[in-house]
């Protein structure tokens, strides 16, 4: 009796210690926001009890764009599931395997036997025990780089909401001013239509006016196409239906605040994509270490004890171990030792891509503000003599063609204005991906997607 107590006891302890089933029911329908109100737009915060909230009820920066891309992006929700694999691998790589037992019963049958055999023992695997160590590191700089990994993501995806939120203020602004002379040409050939019909105006004149409609129609029909694919791209990031809008503000891009050589020397220990790549060579090279150990041929250590037919009973150790004659390791010590090396190669090809992509940025914006610091004077002469035409014309003294000349001269110059002021930004805030600044250092996007099975 006392023994079927202790064996329904110890099954009852080692059910105790199994996992449940919990079903975890697929989502039947699309989350997404109809307006910007309703999306994520509180800030996780290192201290508890405080947050901040981004007012999304003004007009947004470009950062203040990016961070709700990490609030609310579709694509981040599967963070939670990526991490708790890795760390479901770290702690399976943590657990030492179960020792072996072995039981035996032999019924006598026939023959002068006396009683039935039984044979009992008990072994642990050796080997493991001298690889753990280095497993159980390398499976937590793996939990650490997935972490990172995941950062990155984060990065990429704030940093693609906050170049299409660039494009779309200054691509804005350049479809208002085609907007805005397109009008002024409209009213401008009706005008001039209506004297060819008095006879006061020949064809000839009337014919640059229609070229320059059908040219600012093409350019405003461009502007709106690329605003409307912008829009909802962003949307789709944002996790907002494709028809949603809300206000951009004018882009505040900050230029690094230090030396740029320095700034790409320290740039390591801020990227995350570099961090991570950090933690997967630590990862491969403690791989590699359990490789080498793991040249110990397979060693199980434990105990027997029998008994035999004539009832005589027998213990001792017991020793099982491999003889490595052809398989003493050799290949997952190469496996290993090469996953290092391509990690150690693909981290010196990041540095070289960051070095390379930095001075290209950097040559780009000298380029930018040379040639804006250019348009700003041209749009600032072209506008005075836009508006003495406009006053020439209003008294008279200018005939409609030569003030859709000076018009369209101005309308250019503003153009360009826009146009180098969009890649002065856009190179900004390259730099700033590259360089490491300018976004969290710890991932915000929410874990509360899913819930735990």
């Amino acid at each position: 009796m006392r023994r079927a107590l202790l064996s329904a006891g110890a099954c009852a302890l080692l059910l105790a210690g199994c996992a449940t089933y919990q079903p975890l029911p697929l989502p039947q329908q699309a989350k997404l926001a109809v307006r910007i109100t309703e999306v994520r737009h509180v800030l996780p915060s290192k201290e508890a009890g405080t947050s901040v909230a981004i007012d999304v009820s003004r007009p947004l920066l470009p950062s203040q764009v990016g961070l709700l891309a990490v609030l609310n992006a579709p694509e981040l929700r599967s963070e939670r599931g990526e991490l708790d694999l890795a760390q479901a691998t770290a702690l399976q790589s943590a657990l030492l395997p179960n020792p072996s037992v072995s039981l035996g019963y032999a019924a006598v049958l026939s023959g002068p036997a006396t009683a039935a055999a039984y044979t009992a023992s008990l072994a642990q695997d050796i080997a493991s025990l001298v690889t753990y160590r280095s497993r159980k590191a390398a499976a937590q700089d793996h939990v650490a780089q997935v972490d990172a990994d995941l950062l990155w993501k984060e990065w990429q995806v704030a940093q693609k909401a906050r170049l299409l939120s660039v494009g779309l203020y200054w691509n804005g602004l350049a479809l208002s001013a085609n907007e805005s002379r397109r009008t002024q040409v409209t009213q401008a050939t009706a005008r001039m239509q209506a004297a060819v019909a008095r006879g006061d105006a020949s064809l000839s004149d009337l014919t640059p006016l229609l070229s320059a409609h059908s040219s600012l129609e093409q350019a405003v029909s461009a502007l709106e196409l690329q605003q409307a694919r912008d829009w909802a791209e962003l949307d789709g990031l944002l996790g907002l239906t494709p028809e949603a809008r809300f206000a951009i503000a004018r882009p505040r891009v900050p230029t690094p605040p230090g030396p740029l050589q320095a700034m790409v020397v320290s740039a390591p220990h801020r990227r995350p994509d570099l961090l991570a790549l950090q933690l997967g060579y630590q990862s491969a090279d403690e791989s590699v270490r359990a490789a080498i150990l793991g040249q110990f041929p397979a060693f199980a250590l434990g105990g027997a004890w029998g008994s035999d037919t004539s009832q005589v009973r027998s213990a001792g150790p017991t020793v099982t171990f491999d003889l490595p004659i052809f398989n003493h390791g050799q290949g997952a010590v190469a496996q290993a030792r090469a996953t290092r090396l391509l990690l150690h190669e693909r981290y010196q090809a990041r540095l070289d891509a960051l070095a390379s992509t930095v001075l290209a940025l950097q040559s780009r914006s000298r380029y930018l503000r040379t040639h804006l610091t250019a348009a700003l004077k041209d749009a600032s002469s072209a506008q005075t003599r836009e508006e003495a035409a406009r006053a020439a014309f209003e008294a008279g003294n200018l005939d409609e063609r030569a003030f859709a000349d000076y018009a369209s001269t101005a309308l250019a110059a503003r153009l360009a204005v826009i146009d180098f002021n969009r890649g002065l930004d856009e190179a900004r805030i390259g730099l700033q991906l590259e360089l490491g600044l300018g976004l969290p250092q710890v991932r915000i996007a929410p874990l509360d997607s899913l819930e735990k099975s």
